[in-house]
């Protein structure tokens, strides 16, 4: 008998995995070794890679029973952010189960979906199956970084284990957003991210002529980026539908009975129910959003530089737009360049791994109506399509009405139902085993 799908969460979430930033933090290697031995106790032979001591990825390749079908690649992190135990009720690595949850930190991002995989391929082996094509698996580090010893690692130094991979699956999607149509009937929408907004972290310059603060200057460096700041701020950008985006508003206004106006996004996202709504509401524009300022060192010297970074998110094929725009704002007396620059990423909306996905959220809920979406942030899938795969984010989870699933993703007492995760394991059963 396979261990239970909860247990496996439980038990991964006790490896302490923080991620930091910057290098820091404790490593995945325990997460990774443990993640290493279910595989090969499922007949599947893992391969370990690292960048540096302790940041361990996983890859593995299950045989499928037509070679001549292309691969496809399930990713997944195993790092997860910084918890602070002092604010959870229970200790944020203890991977406690209580009430029907399994608790601690990376519960829904993403060792549920770690644990799932490990569940699945354990069914396997004890019956014997087999999926119809290859399936490549990616359990990585670093993700809640910049995935330097993760995905982007793999995927310019280690392509070769992708090779054939036309497909990838991986986090935020798949999972139950439990609303009511207009007629107060159930509605089970189960977005599938199909896009993703580009990174494009900025860094502003300003210089001047550094004085005493008690004297004029016309050539404040502080004074010329605040300025440049509070244009940036203000500037409403207009709304541009991708396809995701567009897909997205149509067959949720569809499913709820709500009228969709394409010609008003605004007053469309507002007759939306709250939680529809807010998964449209940061893709419909690009943004811009000052994060960090740094200038100055001493209350009575004015300094000669002053700098902020903006985090910029990008919608597929409005880049070019978006920058010269950013140049218009900020103007000529201030610098900008990248400290992160990630493109967009989009696969196509309809296509037979869509189809596929979608029939196996319906076999396991038929009364589960499956969107695509527009990610407002980002995932590994930024590094997997480099290699021209079609990326989607789909990692099956159901959720009942009241519960708050955006909130637990870096949040206080995150944790996830253990009848999500026995769900989210029978889903990703059919779509790897027939895809």
């Amino acid at each position: 008998m396979a261990e239970p799908v909860e247990e496996l969460c439980a038990e991964l979430i006790r490896f302490d995995t923080t991620n930091r930033g910057h290098g820091q933090g404790s490593g995945e290697h325990g997460a990774a070794t443990f993640v290493a031995e279910r595989l090969s106790d499922a007949g599947v032979k893992p391969v370990l890679l690292e960048r540096a001591p302790r940041r361990t990825n996983v890859v593995a390749q299950v045989p499928g029973a037509d070679p001549a079908l292309e691969p496809v690649l399930v990713h997944a992190h195993l790092d997860v952010v910084p918890a602070d135990a002092a604010e959870w009720s229970v200790p944020p690595f203890a991977g406690v189960i209580r009430d029907g949850y399994v608790w601690g930190r990376g519960a829904v991002d993403m060792k549920d979906m770690c644990a799932m995989l490990l569940t699945v391929l354990g069914r396997w082996a004890v019956e014997g199956r087999a999926p119809r094509r290859d399936i490549v698996l990616a359990f990585v580090a670093d993700e809640e970084d910049r995935g330097e010893y993760g995905a982007h690692w793999l995927v310019d130094e280690h392509p070769s284990l992708f090779a054939g991979c036309t497909a990838a699956i991986g986090e935020s999607g798949g999972y139950t957003v439990p609303l009511r149509s207009v007629d107060g009937e159930p509605v089970h929408l189960y977005p599938v991210g199909t896009a993703e907004r580009g990174t494009a972290h900025l860094m502003l310059t300003a210089t001047g002529r550094a004085g005493h603060g008690s004297r004029r200057n016309a050539d404040n460096a502080v004074v010329k980026l605040v300025n440049a700041l509070a244009r940036l701020a203000a500037h409403t950008w207009p709304v541009r539908l991708t396809p995701a985006v567009r897909a997205y508003l149509e067959r949720t206004g569809a499913a709820l009975g709500i009228p969709v106006d394409l010609s008003d996004v605004d007053g469309t996202l507002a007759r939306l129910p709250a939680a529809a709504a807010r998964l449209a509401e940061s893709t419909v524009r690009n943004s811009t959003t000052p994060t960090v300022l740094n200038a100055g060192y001493k209350v009575n010297v004015i300094p000669g530089v002053a700098q902020a970074q903006v985090d910029v998110r990008v919608l597929p094929g409005t880049e070019d737009e978006l920058l010269s725009e950013v140049d218009r704002l900020i103007g000529p007396e201030v610098r900008r360049e990248f400290t992160a620059h990630q493109p967009p990423v989009q696969a196509p909306v309809d296509s037979p791994w869509f189809d596929a996905m979608a029939a196996a959220l319906v076999a396991e809920d038929p009364s589960a109506v499956v969107v695509p979406y527009c990610l407002g942030g980002g995932t590994d899938a930024k590094a997997f399509a480099q290699l021209g795969m079609a990326c989607f984010g789909f990692a099956p989870l159901y959720l009942r009405e009241g519960f708050d699933y955006r909130s637990m993703a870096h949040g206080v007492d995150e944790r996830v139902p253990v009848e999500g995760l026995r769900f989210g394991v029978n889903v990703l059963d059919r779509f790897l085993s027939n895809v």
